[in-house]
């Protein structure tokens, strides 16, 4: 995928982890579900945020969220990624751990004719990822093979 700002330069694997850990950031700040913040901004906004990932890499991460819930409108839900049963769940995984699940899913999935902002919106708008996202399941830590597998399945049965 090209950068819109550097057409010469190529948007690199780790700007789409980068673009991955901030819709997790994001969407924890604002107790929404990743799949709101990834609509609200939609392919023009994720191709601007994949094409400036190299850049904003250096900010603060807690300005940067601020910043994408003030540009896109942002608003706060109750959907809290935390509350998780202490029985099923010891602790939650980080923003980074989630960025990297999710950026290995879009790149394990992605299509000839995709770039990473339409891998994003296909991988965010899937059904698993309410499942990936439920933190009382073990889904979020299971090998990147074996949620490729249930992405493609449509389910983690």
């Amino acid at each position: 995928m090209k950068n819109i700002y550097f057409p010469e330069e190529e948007i690199s694997k780790d700007d789409l982890y980068f673009v991955c850990s901030m819709i997790e950031r994001t969407a924890r700040k604002i107790n929404q579900p990743n799949r709101y913040v990834v609509e609200r901004m939609g392919k023009r906004g994720l191709v601007d945020k994949l094409s400036v990932a190299n850049v904003l890499h250096s900010e603060n991460p807690e300005a940067v969220a601020q910043q994408w819930i003030e540009e896109y409108g942002l608003e706060c839900g109750g959907f809290d990624v935390s509350q998780v049963n202490p029985d099923l769940a010891a602790r939650i995984p980080t923003v980074l751990q989630m960025g990297k699940v999710y950026a290995r899913l879009v790149l394990s999935t992605l299509t000839h004719e995709e770039d990473y902002a339409d891998g994003i919106l296909r991988i965010y708008h899937s059904p698993i990822c309410r499942t990936i996202d439920n933190y009382n399941s073990s889904a979020y830590y299971e090998p990147s093979y074996f949620i490729t597998r249930a992405y493609y399945q449509g389910n983690f049965n």
